[in-house]
Order: C-alpha cells, then structure tokens, then sequence
C-alpha cells in the first residue's frame, strides 16, 4: 500500500503546476494534502476510484487538509475535539481495519515566534490526542509539522537555531513525540542521509542549491514499523515550496 503527504501551498495553485500528472503516475492508495486553502466547492479536481475527505478553516484561503482515498474508512473525524485547535482545518483521521491515519498540518510559529505559545499547548493536545487513538490500534502520522527536528534536517544549522521552525522548544516537542513512541520512518530507513530536505524558500536559487528544511514526515507507531517497507522523499517535483514524501506499507 502506498501513502503520499504534500503540502500543496495553496491546491488550486498546485494544479496548475502538474499536480494531477504526478497524482496519476505515482497511483497512491492514499494521498494527503495541507495548505489547501481552499473549500471542495473550488477544486476542479475528482479523481475516478477515491474518496474524497476535506477540513476546511473557517478563515478563507487559510491552510486546510484534504485526503483521497481508495479504501473507505472505518471512520472520519475532523480536528481534535478541542474547540480552539479546530478552527483552523488542520487534522483529518481516517479509521482503517489496521491503523488509524491522522493527516496534520501543524500550525506556523511565524516569523517573529508570536506564535510559539500556542504552538507549545497545541503539541501538548496533538500528543495526547494521537496516544488516546494508540489505545485502540496503531497510527501512522503524516504533514506538514513546521519543524526541522536535527541538524542534519536542514542545510544552514547554526545560523538558523531560535529562527521559526528550528527554535529548541518546536524541536523538543517534535523529540517527545517521537520518545512517546512514534518512528520518524525516513530517517529509520536513512539514519545518516543528509541533503534530504522537503521545503525550500522561493527565494532565488534557494531550491536549486538544495539549501532546504526537512519539516514533512511520516510517523508510525513504533509497534508497526514492521509493516513499512520503504520511506521517500520526492525531491524533484515541483509545484509547491514543499515536495512530497511517500511511504510504503505491507496490506
């Protein structure tokens, strides 16, 4: 079974930059996007043979997740029942026989790290949300989290420690979800690669340089790993200051 997460940056924009030529060649069995900013009603995309799921922020053209599906759910849910996180569109859960799947993009800290409170109590949530569904069988986690989690994550370390993204507390957060006991699967598979980024500035020549982030991740529960067989980070598609990353799993 194949899996896709890609934050779109904007999905009407992303369609006019080869997104369905890539949807239909890479044939995933499911596909997540964040960044949607965008209700159904304004997306000229339905693709034969899925289902389609969306959670749309109440603030317009305002991040936003969407998934398509070629199995059906067990079950849908939409955020995590915590009325000041909801608003925002930022979690979709599909129930399947074997594993729940959250699609999560996580909120932006912003330049300035206004928003760094919120970011600390909404993490503080996000664990315990995805431990309660633990309970009941494994999850597999996929986004866009806003964090480059090491140093080998991102091109210019040094320089950027404190900066949005990579501040220590973003960092530990992300560290603690992983203790808790999720895998980040590329880097179980790719335990020392470096230059693996999955965003990139629009600034000039920022992506052609690969001066990059990694801040896009598959996370399992660590009594699934087993069932992964392969994690991938597409580089080289364009369409979005994100690329998309890609896990594989036994059916």
């Amino acid at each position: 079974m194949k899996l896709v997460s890609w934050n779109v940056a904007g999905f009407r924009a992303c369609l006019n930059k080869g997104f369905e030529n890539f949807f239909k060649n890479i044939d995933a069995d499911i596909f997540c996007l964040q960044e949607v900013k965008a209700t159904k009603e304004q997306i000229p995309f339905v693709p034969n043979g899925y289902y389609e799921y969306i959670n749309i922020a109440e603030k317009k053209g305002y991040s936003g997740t969407m998934i398509y599906t070629k199995i059906k759910p067990l079950n849908v849910s939409y955020g995590m029942n915590i009325l000041e996180h909801d608003n925002e569109g930022r979690i979709i859960t599909l129930e399947f026989e074997n594993f729940y799947l959250i699609n999560v993009y996580v909120p932006n800290v912003k330049r300035s790290l206004e928003r760094l409170p919120y970011r600390m109590k909404w993490e503080d949530d996000f664990l315990k949300y995805v431990k309660n569904l633990e309970k009941t069988k494994p999850v597999i986690i996929c986004g866009d989290f806003n964090v480059a989690h090491n140093e080998i994550d991102i091109k210019n370390a040094k320089q950027n420690i404190g900066n949005a993204g990579f501040t220590y507390e973003e960092r530990e957060k992300f560290t603690s979800l992983l203790n808790s006991g999720f895998i980040d699967t590329f880097r179980y598979f790719n335990k020392d690669k470096k230059d693996s980024y999955t965003w990139w500035s629009y600034m000039k020549g920022v992506r052609e340089r690969n001066i990059g982030w990694r801040i896009d991740y598959f996370l399992v529960s660590s009594s699934f790993i087993s069932n992964v067989t392969n994690a991938e980070i597409y580089s080289n598609i364009l369409g979005s200051d994100h690329c998309p990353i890609g896990l594989e799993i036994k059916k």
